[in-house]
């Protein structure tokens, strides 16, 4: 569903429970404050600073925005040819499964979409928040988000969101009222 994992404490013995949870050749991405020192049976793919975004204030009212559709299973093609496109993180086959989608039809074409990951205690993640880039400049981010945000509230939960540090968006996310929290350092690895 997502590659995300945690670790107490990373000990030796703590990748070592992971390596039998992950599987080999398996990617696994793990959040911390700090870089991690990676056991030598484990190869970095990749590690980066990105951002803890929350928003405290309530979300404005949304209106729906033109060509407006809930994803659906049938609609993972699509959702992984624009995560691919534009990179917004972690997004699998299996991604919506863990909250609502919801996009942009343009022309027959998925524009834009956005939609709910994780939800720690009080929180709801906002994610895969991403524009084709034949359809930006439109606003259909803010629109999706804007909607989501709205969800997260009437729900009792505070959105919030994780962003490369120097994503551009973080201007239209402080915005709509997202604060950052922390920097969290992203790594993704795997078991040799």
């Amino acid at each position: 569903m997502a590659p995300f994992a945690a670790l107490r404490e990373p000990t030796p013995a703590a990748f070592a429970d992971l390596r039998e949870l992950v599987g080999p050749g398996a990617r696994v991405a793990l959040l911390s404050t700090a870089p991690l020192e990676l056991p030598g049976d484990w190869d970095l793919v990749s590690s980066r600073w990105i951002d803890q975004m929350v928003c405290a204030a309530p979300a404005p009212q949304a209106e729906d925005p033109a060509g407006l559709v809930e994803l659906g299973t049938a609609d993972v093609p699509e959702m992984l040819a624009l995560t691919e496109l534009t990179q917004p993180g972690p997004f699998g086959p299996r991604t919506i499964e863990l909250g609502r989608y919801i996009g942009v039809r343009a022309h027959g074409r998925l524009a834009a979409m956005a939609g709910e990951r994780l939800r720690p205690e009080g929180h709801t993640e906002i994610s895969a928040v991403c524009t084709h880039p034949d359809f930006t400049g439109r606003g259909h981010a803010k629109a999706l988000m804007l909607l989501l945000m709205a969800d997260a509230a009437r729900a009792g939960r505070r959105p919030m969101l994780h962003v490369k540090t120097e994503n551009g968006a973080k201007h239209l996310y402080a915005k709509l009222g997202f604060r950052v929290r922390r920097a969290i350092r992203l790594t993704i690895i795997r078991p040799r």
